[in-house]
């Protein structure tokens, strides 16, 4: 979309406040993804510096809470762990981070243990619906698939979580 002069626009929200905000949510999505403390901490980290080198446009956009979710489940899909010099030029900001992660009760982590276990599309769907409180149409804008792929994927995911932690209905 082009803007012209007489177009407003958008305002960008600052950054540091909303890094405090998402900065532990994202840790916890990607945790229950890889099952990884350390390594959902690196994707984040990686994730948030994306977000803060873009952040002029990312900034700008309706949710960015929702591009770094996006940007942080690719990562944990490729599996990208430590990136370095890059991450610790970030730490000015993550020294900020107070953020206390709770570990996950026995009966929490079984499950996501069991939530881990599942194809790819049924974890992601699971961790951000039930994990980050996302609607269908929310999971749907996250992973870019239809509102009835998050629908189906959801129900696969019950149906095999039923059976994998022997839950009777």
């Amino acid at each position: 979309m082009n803007h012209t002069e007489s177009d407003p626009q958008p305002i960008a929200i600052a950054f540091e406040p909303f890094y405090r905000e998402h900065y532990a949510p994202v840790v916890g999505l990607v945790y229950a993804l890889t099952g990884s403390r350390a390594g959902a901490e690196d994707i984040a980290q990686e994730t948030f510096l994306r977000a803060h080198r873009n952040w002029d446009e990312v900034g700008r956009y309706e949710r960015p809470g929702g591009w770094v979710r996006v940007v942080a489940t690719n990562l944990a899909r490729s599996g990208l762990r430590r990136m370095g010099a890059e991450i610790r030029a970030l730490s000015r900001f993550a020294g900020m981070n107070t953020a206390v992660f709770p570990e996950l009760e026995p009966v929490n982590e079984a499950f996501w243990g069991a939530v881990r276990t599942l194809p790819r599309r049924q974890r992601e769907v699971t961790a951000l619906h039930y994990l980050e409180d996302m609607s269908v149409a929310d999971v749907a804008a996250v992973l870019g698939i239809s509102e009835s792929s998050v629908k189906n994927s959801l129900s696969q995911a019950r149906a095999a979580l039923v059976r994998k932690l022997e839950v009777e209905l």
